[in-house]
């Protein structure tokens, strides 16, 4: 990573945040801020260590820098139809010395292709808005309320997207709400993008679940397995679980798919 933040970001707009150990951001003070939801769906991602992601909707690029900081992928295509994130993400990836890695597109996602990205992608991740168009009160930014709600396209645009630069079996990832699985599912299924791994996510043991992760694979067979339930917060504390504190460790889900060794 980078030591000099020189030139790089707006002190009075802007702010520098440290994720982990290897990485820190540029965002807005007043605008979305990176959050689990995008850490978990980066760590769900099985690794192609020579192959190429597209990370569709990928705002300030923090879901492909987690996965080419992790060395998931040879090259990551960050894809983000605001301008300003774009650019945003351009200079997170410069920040943190993967400008060589991470390519930042200004592009609406329902026109892309896969001469965008130099061929067919490996994967796609996406951590699409969650909210239909024009639903609830609206942002008192622009920018929030583009993020936050499918004025530029629903989950249908962004499987359809996925589907048409995605190779024959290839694996496409989504963050998504529980409340909209049926939308996701029938979105990648009519995209020909087979669901085949299912994570539920629940803020503690006595919480509803808060996200879902996915796991599709085009051109697959039908066949879908799901994990034990992620309790992301131990009963009454903002201590991580230990399945939680291992996908933190590990950046990898396939714990959740065994038998744990002991009580949790």
């Amino acid at each position: 990573m980078t030591n000099t933040t020189t030139g790089l970001f707006d002190g009075s707009t802007e702010k520098l945040e440290e994720i982990n150990e290897n990485l820190s951001v540029i965002q807005l003070k007043k605008g979305l801020s990176f959050g689990t939801d995008s850490y978990l769906v980066s760590a769900f991602a099985r690794p192609v260590k020579k192959g190429v992601l597209a990370d569709l909707g990928g705002g300030t690029g923090v879901i492909s820098l987690l996965a080419l900081a992790r060395n998931k992928y040879r090259k990551a295509y960050c894809i983000e139809i605001q301008p300003y994130f774009a650019s945003l993400a351009e200079r997170n990836a410069k920040l943190n010395g993967l400008e060589q890695r991470l390519v930042s597109l200004n592009r609406d996602v329902r026109g892309i292709s896969p001469a965008d990205i130099g061929g067919e992608a490996d994967c796609v991740i996406t951590n699409p808005p969650y909210m239909p168009a024009g639903s609830g009160f609206r942002s008192a930014s622009g920018e929030m309320d583009d993020a936050r709600r499918e004025n530029n396209g629903g989950i249908a645009a962004f499987t359809a997207a996925a589907s048409l630069i995605l190779k024959f079996g290839g694996y496409f990832y989504a963050v998504y709400l529980p409340s909209r699985m049926a939308e996701l599912f029938s979105s990648m299924t009519a995209c020909s993008i087979e669901p085949k791994r299912l994570v539920t996510v629940y803020p503690d043991r006595y919480s509803k679940p808060s996200l879902i992760l996915v796991e599709g694979k085009k051109g697959a067979a039908s066949g879908l397995v799901c994990s034990r339930p992620l309790m992301i917060y131990k009963d009454g504390t903002r201590e991580y679980t230990p399945d939680m504190q291992k996908i933190y460790d590990d950046f990898c889900f396939d714990h959740l798919f065994q038998k744990p060794e002991k009580p949790l």
